[in-house]
């Protein structure tokens, strides 16, 4: 079975390392790292182990920035020389990577993948006073020490949270599917679906008529579906991954249950039309970070991903590839660590293949996102969608 991001929320194992290196977050007495005559950037990713595809997916979008910045130029003259690492999936070894990558004067870091990850990260970072941005890190409280109020000062993402996707998911049932009646269908195994889930119920203004949960791992979904013949109802939200809401969408059609299914991006994978079969991709909505469809800028980077590496680029490879353009625009006219950080927490309608972006006070990401539609396992219409 394979462990997810938060988009995953891989757990917050960490919590005890952070308290065991005595950080309760904040900024650092460092004086960070000096940039030469190129801008060293780290890789912190999952190479290998449980969640190397989406490690290796965010390594080749980050790759492929570092190309083009480097092909035009750099940044400023400089050039991006990349020191990359693998931390096997693995929370403690990310936290391990970190500080190897500071040792060896990494002025920013982008990785790792995970919000656990990415938490066991944090603690080194801070006190090294190298900024790093963990494209995909969702979990809310990341941008918090351990004591949950200090902000960390070094801590960045490319990504809207988990509470804001609650909120969206809510908003679109309400105003776009006019839904008054829905059925929660969630991952109560997952951190991430939990609280994807926990910000819908707060949010939505309709009738949960009924809240249900499954597990990561599972496959058999027919007793809870059946449970869902003659209620009414205009809508199933489903906050979860592709691996089980792929199965959950084809078993739900086959029982004839048709009703609209809205999701968070955790649906956002080729897999999940796969499980769900073209057929019962349909009448399928989900949010995602990135399209095709979103921009010139995005139809640009998929055309150059897919000359690069022969693949589709997944939201995944977007959000890397943005980290890195993110970090280069910061890094100009940077002499230090310090001062690139800087500029990134002051960072404005920066335009990426994932949507205008600007980093808020907390160090969160300010941002549109994209709601597609699936028929018959196709894209139908992508509408953008903000919190009111």
């Amino acid at each position: 079975m394979e462990k997810r991001l938060s988009l995953g929320a891989l757990v917050l194992a960490s919590t005890v390392l952070l308290a065991a290196c005595g950080n309760v977050g904040g900024g650092a007495s460092s004086t960070g790292t000096k940039i030469g005559k190129d801008i060293k950037v780290g890789y912190n990713w999952e190479l290998s182990g449980n969640v190397s595809s989406y490690g290796n997916s965010m390594k080749n979008g980050a790759d492929l920035a570092v190309k083009e910045i480097n092909a035009a130029g750099g940044v400023g003259g400089k050039k991006l020389k990349v020191l990359s690492q693998d931390n096997k999936s693995e929370n403690a070894e990310a936290a391990t990577v970190a500080t190897n990558l500071v040792t060896k004067g990494a002025n920013v870091i982008i990785g790792p993948a995970t919000s656990g990850a990415a938490a066991s990260s944090t603690p080194k970072v801070n006190a090294a006073a190298v900024p790093m941005i963990a494209p995909a890190a969702t979990q809310d409280n990341l941008v918090y020490g351990s004591d949950g109020k200090t902000l960390n000062q070094y801590f960045f993402r490319a990504t809207f949270v988990d509470n804001y996707q609650g909120k969206l998911l809510s908003q679109y049932a309400t105003d776009n599917l006019k839904a008054k009646k829905v059925v929660l269908f969630y991952d109560n195994s997952s951190d991430y679906s939990k609280g994807v889930a926990k910000s819908f119920k707060e949010s939505y203004s309709g009738k949960i008529v009924d809240s249900m949960t499954f597990s990561a791992g599972d496959t058999d979904f027919q007793a809870s579906l059946t449970k869902l013949k003659g209620k009414e109802y205009d809508a199933i939200v489903m906050p979860g991954y592709y691996t089980e809401t792929g199965l959950i969408v084809k078993q739900a059609r086959d029982l004839g249950i048709s009703k609209p299914v809205l999701g968070p991006d955790g649906f956002d994978s080729p897999k999940f039309v796969q499980s769900a079969t073209p057929v019962g991709a349909s009448n399928v909505y989900y949010l995602t970070g990135f399209t095709t469809q979103g921009s010139t800028k995005a139809k640009a980077f998929h055309d150059h991903y897919v000359k690069a590496y022969g693949e589709e680029p997944s939201m995944f490879s977007a959000l890397s590839y943005d980290a890195v353009y993110m970090a280069a625009k910061s890094a100009k006219g940077a002499k230090t660590s310090i001062d690139l950080k800087k500029a990134l927490a002051k960072l404005k309608d920066f335009k990426g293949v994932t949507g205008k972006m600007s980093i808020d006070k907390n160090h969160n990401v300010v941002k549109s996102a994209y709601v597609v539609k699936l028929d018959d396992g196709k894209t139908s219409s992508v509408n953008i969608i903000s919190a009111k």
